[in-house]
């Protein structure tokens, strides 16, 4: 009996002292043995004798917000998802789910779904307290589809979600339609985020006409004073050419012809999209790749006539 007792304190002991050592060695360079030190804002492992990355994409478990002193840490200190400008109450409210399920998957009863349901009702209700907030819930929802339905990411959403809410806090909305100027705000911050869509291709995916889409545009870049610059034609080339199926060289040579033709003032006056359809098609055939202009036309949503007008115009400026 007692020699199984001292067998198994001294495995046990082996054991514990092999933690040890594996826990040093995690501390110790494996090339030169040198002192291995974590580089936070890089989330990596490195040597700091020869250099050496032992670890790299670590995972970083502090917060995504910056406190300077301990009141504004004890401000911003929470739990759960962070929050967001998409949603209307920021994401800081419950969501009830609408499936009718107990946490173990069983389906609920009758009257417990009836409950739910009441809960869910007024859930709601608290959510939306005033004609505000249900104005902003409804312009953001529409801010989503819109922007999903564009293919925006989600930098240019939470943009044209703060433009939205300025305008709101300003009252701006008087006279004018929630889908009015949450599709300016799309168009404004898609610009703003050098993502920029056509108005053209905001006008199909957006519930209102294009005239009251772009005189709602033009007074909420004045009324917020929103520093908008002019789209750029290259811009609008990647995404032309990924849907052409072109390849890089095409859009290297389109974004060499579109800097020629700045450089010699021909792009002044003219709009971007229709520069970009026409560099992208003079490109193609500059670099062997032949597509038609109607291909072209279909996908830049271009006329075929504004296609073969700036063609022109690029190859003499680069003549």
């Amino acid at each position: 009996m007692s020699d199984t007792s001292i067998r198994t304190y001294s495995g046990e002991q082996t054991s514990t002292t092999e933690r040890e050592e594996e826990q040093v060695d995690t501390d110790v360079c494996p090339e030169c043995g040198g002192d291995v030190r974590h580089d936070a804002e890089h989330g990596e492992t490195v040597c700091a004798d020869c250099g050496l990355v032992v670890e790299e994409d670590g995972i970083d478990r502090g917060p995504e917000w910056r406190a300077f002193d301990s009141a504004e840490k004890d401000k911003k200190s929470r739990v759960g998802a962070p929050t967001t400008n998409m949603m209307h109450d920021k994401g800081l409210s419950t969501n009830i789910g609408w499936q009718n399920k107990d946490a173990y998957g069983n389906s609920l009863s009758s009257r417990q779904r009836q409950k739910m349901q009441r809960l869910r009702t007024w859930n709601e209700r608290f959510r939306t307290r005033d004609s505000k907030e249900r104005n902003l819930k409804q312009a953001l929802g529409e801010i989503e589809r819109m922007s999903s339905a564009l293919g925006l990411p989600k930098e240019v959403r939470e943009t044209a979600s703060v433009i939205y809410r300025r305008a709101l806090n300003e009252d701006l909305l008087p006279g004018r339609s929630i889908e009015g100027v949450a599709t300016a705000a799309v168009y404004a911050a898609a610009r703003q985020m050098q993502t920029p869509r056509s108005i053209d291709e905001v006008a199909v995916v957006s519930r209102i006409d294009e005239m009251e889409f772009k005189r709602t545009y033009r007074y909420i870049v004045r009324e917020l004073s929103l520093e908008v610059a002019p789209a750029d034609p290259a811009s609008y080339v990647p995404r032309f050419a990924s849907e052409l199926d072109l390849s890089e060289e095409v859009e290297r040579q389109a974004r060499d012809l579109l800097t020629t033709a700045q450089e010699t003032g021909v792009t002044s006056g003219k709009s971007p999209v229709g520069l970009a359809a026409a560099a992208i098609y003079a490109a193609s055939l500059l670099t062997n790749q032949k597509v038609t202009q109607s291909a072209v036309s279909d996908v830049t949503d271009v006329s075929e006539v504004t296609i073969r007008n700036r063609y022109q115009e690029l190859l003499e400026a680069t003549a």
